[in-house]
């Protein structure tokens, strides 16, 4: 995306002057939804250990006609994650959304026998992080009275199992139901708490998937779509869910997954006998 598109559409989110704060926002699903969101007229604060990668989004945007800042955060620290809020509030105001994209993925080996380290350390990034982060802006929300929307991004391999992936499945799953609990423990705070959850997406962190051709085309072949995702497939869904056009929707999972979960019964062998329909099963 090289230029932020204002048009009569932009407005309709309402989302203009809102600060807006996407965690993990370097490249990836976070860099298309800080683009999105910055497009729809929102102020954007871009937090990545990645400082450089950060820094470029941000300067795209602004580029762009955007306003946008980055700063350089490890959503496992809390500390670092205190400070941004500190310097997010003296150079934009309040934040009201909070985007909690921050993640590691990876073919890490099977529970069983994969390092407890390796655990750790995606447990800390994928499902730690969003509540430490959660609790740091939507904390700051709470204090000063302000509505407010969390969108956490979950997985389909939430939905079911990533072998030798890991805690991954783990750590999406427990971010998913992290987040219907914040939905509830913050509804009467007028802060609502969604999680969005990709199927296949290529982005920098996955691209390794897609190296060998055959791979990849098999990975299409799975989804119904016929394709695999990019960032911008999930950057609508996630700025609905900021606006105030999804002020009903609190405490749900949006699969955007071009289908791929609702295919196993596709995979299930089908005999080359006529089967006649019968009363019983």
């Amino acid at each position: 995306m090289t230029e932020i598109e204002r048009t009569e559409t932009s407005t309709w989110l309402g989302l203009a002057g809102r600060v807006c704060v996407v965690t993990g926002a370097g490249s990836g699903i976070g860099a298309g939804a800080a683009r999105e969101l910055a497009a729809h007229g929102a102020t954007v604060a871009l937090l990545d250990r990645d400082e450089g990668a950060a820094a470029s989004v941000a300067a795209e945007i602004e580029g762009a006609g955007g306003r946008a800042i980055s700063l350089v955060a490890d959503v496992t620290k809390a500390d670092t994650i205190a400070a941004a809020l500190e310097q997010i509030l003296r150079e934009l105001g309040t934040c009201q959304v909070l985007v909690n994209n921050a993640a590691l993925v990876g073919y890490v080996g099977s529970l069983m026998n994969s390092d407890m380290d390796r655990w750790d350390q995606m447990i800390a990034t994928n499902l730690t992080g969003a509540l430490i982060c959660a609790r740091a802006f939507g904390g700051q929300m709470m204090a000063e009275g302000l509505s407010g929307s969390i969108i956490n991004i979950a997985s389909v391999c939430g939905h079911m199992p990533l072998p030798h992936g890991g805690a991954y499945s783990v750590s999406k799953a427990g971010l998913m139901m992290l987040s219907r609990m914040l939905a509830v423990e913050l509804a009467g705070h007028h802060i609502r708490c969604n999680s969005v959850s990709p199927g296949l997406v290529r982005t920098p962190a996955t691209e390794v998937a897609y190296a060998e051709s055959d791979v990849a085309e098999a990975r299409k072949r799975m989804v119904p779509a016929g394709r695999v995702a990019e960032p911008d497939d999930l950057a609508g869904v996630i700025a609905f869910l900021a606006s105030d056009r999804a002020s009903y929707i609190n405490g749900q999972d949006i699969l955007v997954d071009g289908g791929l979960s609702q295919t196993l019964m596709s995979l299930v062998p089908k005999s080359t006998r006529p089967m006649h329909v019968s009363t019983t099963e």
